[in-house]
């Protein structure tokens, strides 16, 4: 005979054999037994949690020649052959593949017509979310008032697609996802009476990685026991689920929590190049972070199958983290998460997601938080006063300056600040930058990038992928940032623009600078440059038609508004 899956062989052959669904089994039991048997059943939920196997029981028990107390024997002629699916009173029918509204209709004419050996003609209509609205129309009816000998079954794992007059016409049995404990202790159950041995805490991570569905489970079980048919090893159970190991994950954590960033990237490189899911990496690190923070709210909130799959390394410098330092963590990795479903380069996002994680570590705790805040606010107080007094300055040299209309002047270079208001911006370079800058010398620059990243070390490449530059010349590159944290950052890091600017002048045979910005600060920046150049270009006839350009009125009109700004001869 040929070879049969673990799920073929171990489903379920009586409502006591299901597991992790004891209020359906013990309910439609007690149907059976006492004779209060609905004509139509709606079993509804995820996938591998038994809706299919309690179908057919339902079917055999309500058949069996010689039930017992609500169960079928599977002794008798009738039991075996709907376990051989040999019954032409039991008829499955895939919604999936017949799901138009002519194979309906046939069951409609069909049903009137009486059992031929059963007691109980049983349709199981698997699926049954993908009929159309024609066939769930022609199913209505037949619903609603059926022959006294026809039971309907409807699976499906999408009740929301289900028209609310199917639903209000049969009884609702909601399958809810089995734990990892209750799976783990059937595949123990499996596994020792084949007589195999096992790692448990392989068969722990195959319990886990089946997501509450027992069917998964064995087929993950069956294809681990395909590399050994001897035992059931920890490295199998990796192997097959993808999962990350344990001491991998470990290495990381602690790197991460050490906010140690270019350890934490070389273990993230050693564990991708194991073959590890970049998916299951994203649930090792929120599962972590939310083992961690069950244990800082509670030590007995992390139940005992949870904590012995998490490392106690880890736990052991749960102090050294906070609760927010977490909540920010698991925010990070799950929109990591969901950008790794629309990108090919998973490794660029796990490699951004590495420095973020021990950035946040680095972070500070609430009273340096208050003292920074302290800092800001005496900062803007300094720069308010110091715009009061130029106020006063230029209301003077207004009271005092000549009708005559002054000469044109290239307006003076206005520092940028970034989006937390503390690291500038040289206009001046960016001005003679954009003062030649060409299509040609950016080109060549973007040519040259790829080779640029390559010559830096891991942690200033994980940086500077969220960069690139947005203009040059002969004079030099503009690298615009994507996140302003980043670019106050590399501003502070002296080495690295050094490295970057002689790096750059070995690979364009030239003594160019290199002006960071802020993305988001860009757009006014190069705004600014225009506006000052067009000024300088302007004629001087144009001047005279206007005081405006006047660069004292200017000032003063852009400070105290046009309304408050008289000019006066003298």
């Amino acid at each position: 005979m040929a070879y049969q899956a673990l799920y073929r062989v171990w489903r379920p052959q009586t409502f006591g054999d299901v597991i992790g669904q004891d209020a359906i089994t013990t309910t439609l039991r007690n149907a059976v037994a006492t004779k209060q048997v609905s004509h139509a059943y709606l079993f509804t939920g995820p996938r591998g949690t038994g809706k299919t196997s309690c179908s057919k029981i339902l079917a055999k028990a309500v058949n069996c020649l010689q039930p017992q107390k609500g169960e079928p024997c599977n002794q008798c002629e009738i039991c075996q052959e709907i376990n051989a699916n040999s019954l032409n009173d039991v008829i499955e029918i895939d919604a999936a593949s017949n799901n138009g509204v002519e194979q309906i209709r046939d069951i409609r004419d069909k049903v009137k017509y009486a059992p031929t050996r059963a007691a109980y003609k049983v349709y199981i209509i698997d699926e049954v979310h993908m009929l159309s609205t024609g066939a769930f129309n022609a199913l209505l009816k037949t619903l609603e008032e059926p022959p006294a000998q026809v039971i309907f079954i409807l699976a499906t794992t999408e009740p929301q697609k289900i028209p609310a007059t199917i639903i209000s016409r049969t009884q609702r049995f909601d399958f809810r996802r089995i734990t990892a404990t209750t799976i783990l202790e059937r595949l123990e159950y499996i596994l020792k009476a084949k007589q195999v041995p096992y790692d448990k805490q392989g068969l722990k991570l195959i319990a886990q990685a089946a997501e509450g569905g027992m069917r998964d489970a064995l087929s993950i079980l069956d294809q681990a026991l395909s590399l050994d048919n001897k035992r059931l090893t920890l490295d199998n159970a990796i192997q097959v689920t993808g999962t990350v190991d344990k001491k991998q994950l470990e290495a990381y954590f602690l790197a991460i929590i050490a906010a140690n960033a270019a350890q934490a990237l070389e273990d993230l490189h050693q564990l991708l190049a194991s073959g590890r899911s970049p998916h299951r990496f994203i649930e090792a690190i929120i599962e972590t972070c939310r083992d961690l923070l069950l244990i800082k709210t509670d030590d007995k909130l992390l139940d005992d199958f949870s904590r012995s799959l998490i490392s106690p390394q880890i736990v052991a410098v749960h102090d050294q983290i906070s609760q927010q330092q977490l909540y920010q963590m698991i925010n990070a990795a799950s929109q990591t998460q969901q950008d790794l479903h629309n990108v090919s380069r998973t490794d660029i996002y796990l490699e951004v997601l590495t420095v973020k994680l021990c950035e946040i570590m680095q972070s500070t705790n609430s009273e340096e938080s208050t003292s920074s805040l302290s800092q800001t606010l005496q900062d803007l107080q300094s720069e308010v006063e110091q715009l009061k007094q130029n106020m006063a300055d230029l209301q003077k040299k207004i009271a005092k300056a000549p009708q005559a209309t002054a000469s044109p002047k290239t307006a003076p270079a206005k520092p940028f600040k970034s989006a937390t208001g503390h690291t500038h911006v040289d206009q001046q370079k960016i001005n003679q930058i954009l003062a030649n800058a060409t299509r040609k010398a950016l080109n060549q620059v973007r040519e040259v990038w790829p080779d640029l990243m390559s010559m830096l070390n891991v942690t200033q490449k994980a940086v500077m992928k969220v960069s690139k530059p947005v203009a040059a010349s002969s004079a030099g590159v503009v690298v615009a940032f994507d996140y302003a944290m980043w670019f106050e950052r590399v501003m502070s890091n002296q080495e690295l623009l050094e490295i970057l600017k002689n790096n750059l002048d070995k690979l364009l045979h030239n003594d160019a600078d290199v002006v960071i910005v802020a993305a988001e600060n860009w757009p006014q920046i190069r705004q600014t440059f225009l506006q000052n150049h067009e000024i300088t270009n302007s004629s001087a006839a144009d001047v005279k038609k206007t005081k405006s350009t006047n660069v004292a009125v200017d000032k003063a009109q852009k400070l105290f508004g046009t309304e408050l700004v008289e000019l006066k001869k003298d």
